[in-house]
């Protein structure tokens, strides 16, 4: 028997297969909430953040945390002491991977631009659209949002080049491998972030990388907001080198009232929403209930996080 405190809904609301039912009961805990010095439990299941009352439920013999989502770069690792952590990871990279092509389809054709909602002056048929065919995708990157977006962009006749942090090969065919910025970066046209945040990748994509890259070339970002220098991307846009960032993620999350991003005519902002898709829910749940099913039969769990390295 699995007793989980879930900081996301109970049962019902979850989802629990049936094949589950009668070995693991689901306890909806809100966040805010004193935990019964009686109560014990062995999983957490809560958000890749720190709830208020998560070091409580910790100490009420918790052995596994899983969190929904993939990125863990806000999880207060402090608390986790001895722990096994685990992710969503990729869960969300067929939504994610759809909203990186998405935008660059935008940029690409200028849409919403060219669309009328009023009688022009005249029809205006002689417009210069972009296209995706046989240009170059910079993917910093390479798991399974990178892979997915990277096999998308082939479908579309895009040269895909990557930039992965190990030395494995490619999980998608005929992606290029590139072992730094400065060899990733020139001659995009669309530069797409998938990397976790950690103190490695801070402000990743600053001076340097936007020195690195080639005049009118699109941004996106579907991970972190913490991977770009925000004032970097700043001067870049206002100098023309960069034509337009499509940021679904920023720093901070939400942006305070009046930040330049809201403003800013070549930047295109939305509030961390690309995950979002048909069952997007029920799917980031499957990797959780798969290692129920693996803790109830002592096989290892899946997606396990390194606590040193932060992903």
């Amino acid at each position: 028997m699995l007793r989980v405190a879930s900081h996301v809904g109970d049962a019902r609301s979850l989802g629990l297969p049936a094949d589950l039912v009668a070995d693991v009961v689901i306890d909806a805990v809100r966040m805010k909430d004193d935990v019964p010095t009686d109560r014990r439990y062995d999983v957490v299941l809560t958000v890749p953040w720190a709830a208020p009352n998560l070091a409580d439920l910790l100490d009420r013999g918790v052995s596994w945390v899983h969190v929904t989502g993939t990125g863990v770069d806000a999880f207060p690792f402090d608390l986790l002491g001895d722990r096994v952590l685990t992710t969503s990871r990729g869960a969300s990279a067929v939504p994610i991977s759809e909203w990186a092509l998405a935008a660059m389809l935008a940029f690409e054709k200028r849409l919403p631009e060219v669309w009328h909602d009023v009688t022009p002056d005249r029809w205006r048929t002689g417009v210069t659209l972009g296209g995706l065919a046989g240009r170059r995708l910079a993917l910093v990157g390479l798991g399974a949002i990178g892979s997915r977006v990277a096999r998308l962009a082939q479908a579309f006749e895009m040269t895909v080049v990557a930039l992965r942090r190990t030395e494995q090969p490619s999980p998608v065919p005929g992606v290029e491998l590139v072992s730094s910025l400065e060899d990733l970066l020139p001659g995009a046209a669309h530069v797409v972030l998938a990397a976790p945040l950690t103190a490695a990748t801070h402000h990743l994509i600053g001076p340097a990388a936007f020195s690195a890259m080639s005049s009118g070339v699109h941004l996106v970002n579907v991970a972190r907001g913490g991977l770009v220098d925000q004032e970097a991307l700043r001067s870049a846009l206002d100098d023309g080198l960069v034509a337009r960032a499509s940021l679904d993620a920023v720093d901070p999350e939400p942006l305070p009232a009046g930040h330049w991003l809201y403003e800013h005519p070549l930047v295109r902002l939305s509030p961390h929403i690309s995950w979002s898709g048909p069952g997007a829910i029920e799917t980031l749940m499957d990797d959780f209930f798969e290692n129920c099913r693996r803790r109830l039969v002592g096989e290892p769990l899946r997606n396990v996080i390194d606590p040193v390295a932060g992903y």
